[in-house]
């Protein structure tokens, strides 16, 4: 019997991979964890759990950062459940450390119930997507012109270099938290990040928002 700890921002993907561990009856506990610091809390008195973890919403600041959290609690298995993640992170994911698995929220829900299955047998499990896309020829990164961004997009990474949440930014524009999330993961997808501490920090880089606005 294991114990799960789950850490996604985005409620009905939370709710439903609860379901979905539920129905597995080899659990012996379901907890979520809102940040990195309740995470590591609960991996205290949970040692050898299994984390189910959204990177592309977490507080991690970079592969780093996991990667140690996983060294630190080397009997951790780790299912990464997000929407997009860079080619850079996945290799270096993949290479360094096999107690991390990959599945995509846009896989379909027979191989993320295959998937789960896996992991409770102590398996490693990469999705065929993530799969397919690590087998793909490494693209020479550039550097990014503003105009890859709308005019909303930069708006709204503006927003969350000023430290706004996901919920703060769909009040301020009056549009939903999912339409948020949405301009989020094409903001990530075009900038090749994983999350906002990477977008911030190569939005910088471009010029894309200014050092003075970031740091009032």
């Amino acid at each position: 019997m294991k114990d799960v700890i789950i850490t996604d921002k985005q409620d009905i993907t939370r709710i439903g991979m609860e379901t979905l561990i539920e129905k597995t009856g080899k659990i012996s506990s379901v907890t979520k964890a809102d940040n990195k610091s309740e995470l590591i809390k609960l991996l205290l008195s949970c040692p050898e759990a299994i984390v189910v973890l959204d990177y592309t919403l977490s507080d991690f600041t970079s592969i780093d950062e996991l990667l140690n959290l996983g060294y630190r609690f080397s009997r951790v298995k780790w299912l990464l459940f997000s929407d997009e993640l860079s080619n850079d992170f996945l290799r270096r994911l993949v290479i360094n450390s096999d107690s991390y698995s990959v599945v995509l929220k846009s896989c379909d829900l027979d191989e993320i119930n295959m998937a789960w299955i896996q992991i409770l047998r102590g398996e490693r499990i990469i999705c065929n997507r993530v799969t397919n896309q690590l087998l793909q020829p490494q693209k020479q990164q550039a550097d990014i012109p503003e105009t890859i961004l709308t005019a909303t997009e930069k708006e709204i990474l503006k927003e969350i270099a000023l430290g706004h949440t996901t919920k703060e930014i769909a009040a301020n524009r009056h549009l939903s938290f999912h339409t948020i999330i949405t301009h989020r993961k094409n903001i990530f997808r075009k900038l090749d990040v994983n999350n906002a501490h990477e977008a911030i920090k190569y939005a910088m880089r471009a010029g894309l928002v200014d050092l003075a606005e970031y740091y009032i």
